[in-house]
């Protein structure tokens, strides 16, 4: 369980950082180079490549070769262990809406009552 937990924690490091997240949108429409995830961004390319190595450490990205071309491509699979990871969450939370939801309709109820 450490070690999901320490994937996790990978993935999560990349995410927070807003750069590397506008880089996996832009790689969600499909592969590109440095120089073109680096367009949007004012930024050296070393900056940007320093942003690639930790989505590729994380197993965000996979660099092809292509003769002098080296695409960038995504890969999702380690979204899916986060996904999961916050969904025990999610489905927590919508808990106690919903239990916090009945309760305020019980005091709604109660209060019409003494009316």
């Amino acid at each position: 369980m450490a070690d999901a937990t320490d994937r996790l924690s990978v993935v999560f490091a990349a995410l927070a950082d807003p750069t590397r997240r506008a880089i996996l949108a832009r790689l969600a429409e499909g592969e590109a180079t440095v120089g073109e995830l680096a367009e949007p961004f004012a930024m050296s390319l070393p900056a940007v490549s320093r942003h690639l190595k930790v989505l590729e450490k994380a197993g965000l990205i996979t660099r092809g070769r292509s003769a002098q071309w080296r695409p960038c491509r995504l890969d999702a699979a380690p979204l899916a262990d986060a996904t999961d990871w916050l969904e025990r969450y999610r489905r927590f939370w919508e808990g106690s809406f919903d239990a916090l939801a009945e309760h305020l309709r019980e005091l709604q109820k109660g209060q019409r009552n003494d009316e």
